[in-house]
């Protein structure tokens, strides 16, 4: 089977929620009640003071308060892209509610997780997903593309094979475990996949950058999911792990109605 690298778009996020966990677990971030002003110190200074309350867990949980209207008005491309430093645009959007009381998809939140990963770390997050799980997955080849100051894109920036995406997956599958090895920690998996918010009705609910469902007789199953069909679908109780990249970005939700119809049958 010929491998070829594609653009997964958001299932980037899904592996940038695993970075967070491998650096969490390794001592590099303490607590994810951590609040970000203490790795971006310009939010001491800005005028909305809730800022200081956003937390890691905010940003994971996209539950952030930005006004942020990327899947409204930006029709799925965060404006962030047009600006010089992504980083400094996603602390200075103004507050739509409050830090923490409700989801809004927002893929600047990905790129601050990697902004704290890359700070806490010593090392991008290319780098760093190398040493901790492109290598022991054996990924073949990817590309990883970076903002302005080359931190690595948390939200949609990944190139890599269906292959190389359905070893994720697998690693997911199997509560975090390759080759024998832990790669990250079956309580991270459950932590991160565990449906928290629903805010889009027809995608489900939203856990730590994983998407999370139901179907009957099965219960819960998780996905991570990008921008014209990208997906990587875990079924614990079927042992299944559905991966699909796709051209066609006319319709992102055809591959998961699919599924579902499958996992209703």
């Amino acid at each position: 089977m010929e491998k070829k690298k594609h653009k997964v778009n958001s299932c980037t996020k899904s592996i940038t929620s695993c970075l967070i966990g491998i650096a969490y677990e390794q001592g590099h971030i303490s607590e994810l009640n951590t609040p970000i002003v203490e790795y971006f110190p310009s939010l001491s200074e800005d005028p909305d003071g809730r800022k200081q309350l956003i937390t890691i867990d905010h940003l994971l949980t996209m539950t952030a308060g930005f006004d942020w209207p990327e899947l409204g008005e930006w029709n799925g491309w965060p404006h962030m892209i047009h600006s010089p430093h992504w980083v400094n645009y996603v602390l200075e959007r103004p507050l739509a509610i409050e830090p923490g009381q409700a989801m809004n998809y927002n893929s600047g939140c990905s790129q601050l997780l990697l902004a704290i990963l890359q700070k806490t770390t010593g090392q991008s997050a290319r780098d760093y997903a190398m040493q901790h799980l492109f290598s022991p997955l054996r990924f073949d080849d990817f590309t990883w593309h970076a903002d302005p100051q080359s931190v690595n894109i948390g939200g949609f920036g990944l190139h890599m094979t269906v292959q190389d995406l359905h070893k994720f997956g697998s690693l997911y599958l199997h509560k975090g475990k390759w080759a024998g090895k832990q790669l990250v920690s079956e309580e991270w998996i459950a932590r991160t996949t565990i449906p928290e918010h629903l805010t889009y009705d027809s995608f489900g609910h939203y856990g730590r950058h994983w998407w999370v469902s139901e179907a009957p007789a099965i219960g819960t199953y998780y996905f991570a999911m990008g921008m014209g069909g990208q997906y990587c679908c875990i079924i614990p109780a079927l042992d299944m792990n559905i991966t699909i990249t796709n051209d066609t970005y006319g319709d992102t939700m055809k591959p998961l109605e699919m599924i579902r119809s499958l996992l209703s049958v």
